[in-house]
């Protein structure tokens, strides 16, 4: 069991009981009917965190978090509990200092990952003296004390140094507006909370510009992991954020210099980070340098025009097996395959899975959703997939007959059947030639 103590703050008291169980067997647990009496027992109980409902009588959990953050010197964690999805509501706590938020009603192992989440990131900002050493929006360090807390710890030991920028940033407030823009900005600071340790230093130094010092290592390896998931990750979140065929080339750039080697006060290590930085986005962005690998001598630049067209038109995170599409795109697609069979030989064969539960106790659309990624991992990455309501899944196989279209169809059975889903679910199929019309 945990040493932390988590204050619970709810009028209903069934979701205090509720979340007290839950989370009783993990932490050590105080519970409140109001903002008010929250308030009260704040000084004698001393929570490590509060998870407060939103929307309470007499006092919001916006208005107690204000009180308590101007009574007490440092900054209180708080993660709300609402039944609401307005985006102007959780942006607006996201703003004000709110770690995290959590929707209504919620299940018991998401409660516990998310305040899990919570605690490994709070040391970067617990115990902080002075609310203006944060960036409001982001809760990350602001420009200044980024740079006096690194200046602080590359006197003392080896590091390494990353300049991180978001490319192409511009379009999403330009296309989608700064709203939008600003809440890409806020998904990328917890992101970046979530893969730094409690021992690195994290803040936003720019409208897109972030800083990160990570302590007692010279590896790699640290940079690069971290550069391709950041990327992998900022496309599917702006995919679900903006738009399924968001075609701006969003993406993470890093340069990176390592401490002492090539320096040992802040401005030094910038400068140089600053470089290496300026040789990914030369060489094409959503990658990292170092700047030792910097080669002066070296002209990457291609012509920007062309550049930029591939980089929108061309596919982001690449996946191994076949491409996933929404029903609009699929449909598209089979169009186009029509068309292209009135000019040349090529086989393509249709195939519909209906995917049925074996009780009633189960989801279809929970199997289907299984089945699509063990369908996806099966094929070909010229093949096709979509949903097509709860429980069908659609694929088109490029180049296939009727000689050997069961091939990746058995590929697909004695995938499903190594699942725990295949005692729950069956699946039929039928499959027809896609012929012109």
């Amino acid at each position: 069991m945990s040493d932390k103590k988590i204050m619970i703050v709810d009028d209903d008291e069934m979701i205090r009981m509720m979340t007290n169980k839950i989370l009783s067997k993990h932490y050590t647990i105080v519970s409140a009917e109001s903002g008010q009496l929250a308030i009260n027992m704040y000084e004698t109980e001393k929570p490590d965190m509060i998870l407060s409902d939103l929307v309470m009588p007499g006092m919001s959990g916006f208005e107690m978090m204000e009180i308590l953050r101007e009574k007490y010197d440092h900054v209180i964690p708080v993660m709300f509990m609402t039944a609401y999805s307005s985006d102007d509501t959780e942006k607006k706590g996201l703003e004000t200092g709110a770690v995290d938020y959590i929707r209504k009603p919620f299940k018991a192992d998401v409660l516990l990952q998310r305040i899990d989440n919570v605690f490994s990131n709070l040391e970067k900002i617990q115990g902080l003296k002075h609310q203006a050493e944060i960036e409001p929006m982001t809760g990350l360090l602001n420009k200044t004390t980024t740079a006096k807390e690194i200046s602080d710890v590359v006197t003392k030991g080896v590091g390494i140094f990353m300049m991180i920028d978001l490319d192409s940033f511009k379009l999403v407030n330009d296309l989608y507006g700064h709203e939008m823009g600003d809440r890409v900005l806020i998904w990328f600071a917890d992101t970046l909370r979530s893969i730094m340790r409690t021992s690195d230093v994290i803040g936003r130094v720019g409208g897109d510009e972030f800083v990160a010092f990570c302590q007692n290592t010279k590896d790699e390896r640290v940079v690069s992991e971290r550069c391709e998931f950041l990327n992998r990750k900022i496309v599917e979140f702006c995919k679900k954020l903006l738009d399924e065929d968001m075609s701006i080339p969003i993406g993470v750039s890093i340069g990176a210099v390592v401490c002492p080697d090539e320096g040992t006060d802040y401005l030094t290590l910038y400068k140089k980070a600053d470089q290496a930085l300026y040789t990914v986005k030369r060489g094409g962005k959503h990658n990292y340098a170092f700047y030792r690998q910097v080669n002066p001598q070296l002209d990457v630049e291609e012509k920007s025009e062309m550049r930029d067209l591939r980089m929108i038109y061309s596919e982001r995170d690449p996946r191994h097996g076949a491409m996933i599409l929404n029903q609009d795109q699929f449909s598209l697609i089979y169009r186009f395959l029509i068309r292209f069979q009135r000019n040349y030989t090529w086989d393509v064969s249709f195939v519909v899975f209906t995917i049925a539960a074996k009780n009633e106790s189960v989801d279809s659309s929970e199997g289907a959703d299984k089945f699509i990624e063990i369908v996806a991992s099966s094929l070909r990455g010229s093949d096709i997939i979509t949903r097509n309501g709860l429980n069908k899944v659609v694929i088109a196989l490029m180049k296939c007959n009727n000689e050997n279209y069961e091939i990746p169809i058995d590929r697909i059975t004695a995938k499903w059947k190594e699942t725990n889903y295949s005692a729950d679910y069956d699946f039929t199929y039928d499959k027809e030639d896609v012929l012109p019309e």
